[in-house]
């Protein structure tokens, strides 16, 4: 019998809500799932899960996670049969994070001057630029382009491979993506083509790939995944970076900040920015040794 889609959807103020999304991440059985976290309502302090489950197994295992948080309201609806991903970002707005415009189709023509436009439309990966996650590293890099350039540039977990691309278009020699999910990776490689941009993406399963490692050291990773992967993967990262290169992390909560830093300031970096977009957050850090 085929799974009938459905979305689940969780309200509650922002504390509770939180603590959710975070027993989500948290769950390994839940680690690629698929799900947004914002604020709904300012004036009353509502906040708000969106969870995408692919299987029966999965959405059982979500509403569990989240029945534990009582002072969250949970409700599942049926998704309709379409390609509902594309109808739902077909009437997002542009997003402007410094000198970057992310925009998709229906937005052709309102393009400002001077911006480095990214064309990213809806498609089955993480990553058209809406979310606070690839905002808050885009936000990041363009601080980072006021006072230095990065030649070569890799982007871990690339999804639609926004990062990468906005890489490529503001002069790095090297822009590689990579993707443990190969349908990304192809999503991936079709939008740099559509961009003209001079980045590539690969499948692969982790930094020690060849295909990763003949590029390296990388002056600046960026990893816009989960907070446990980060954990995972923080010496891999370190040694895929020059030193004095950067690392831009998102995925994460803000209550996830305190353990995702900790583990790689132990690594040798240093903790130079964060920023928040709603309740997720993007850190800066630089290897220091």
């Amino acid at each position: 019998m085929s799974y009938s889609p459905v979305q689940i959807i969780a309200h509650g103020l922002r504390a509770p809500t939180e603590a959710a999304a975070e027993a989500m991440d948290a769950d390994p059985l839940l680690e690629g799932a698929t799900y947004s976290i914002l604020e709904e309502d300012e004036d009353r302090g509502i906040w708000r899960i969106d969870a995408f489950p692919t299987t029966e197994d999965e959405a059982a295992r979500i509403e569990a996670v989240l029945a534990d948080h009582d002072q969250v309201k949970v409700k599942v609806e049926p998704l309709a049969d379409a390609d509902w991903l594309a109808m739902s970002l077909s009437g997002l707005p542009p997003v402007k994070a410094g000198r970057f415009f992310v925009y998709g189709a229906h937005d052709q023509g309102q393009v400002p001057p001077n911006a480095v436009a990214l064309k990213i439309d809806a498609g089955a990966a993480f990553g058209t630029g809406h979310h606070g996650t690839t905002v808050g590293c885009l936000i990041a890099y363009d601080e980072l382009l006021k006072r230095e350039r990065f030649e070569r540039v890799l982007d871990v977990g690339c999804g639609t491979g926004v990062l990468a691309i906005a890489a490529a278009k503001t002069g790095s020699r090297v822009a590689l993506g990579t993707d443990i999910d190969a349908p990304s990776v192809r999503i991936a490689n079709e939008n740099a083509h559509l961009n003209r941009a001079k980045a590539s993406f690969v499948h692969a399963s982790g930094l020690n790939d060849r295909r990763v490692r003949q590029h390296g050291p990388y002056d600046l990773v960026l990893a816009n995944i989960l907070a446990p992967p980060l954990v995972s993967l923080s010496q891999d990262i370190k040694l895929a970076l020059r030193i004095g290169g950067v690392a831009i992390l998102s995925g994460l909560l803000r209550t996830q900040e305190r353990r995702v830093t900790a583990a790689y300031v132990s690594k040798g970096f240093r903790l130079e920015r964060r920023i928040h977009r709603d309740a997720w957050s993007a850190l800066v850090l630089r290897r220091m040794g």
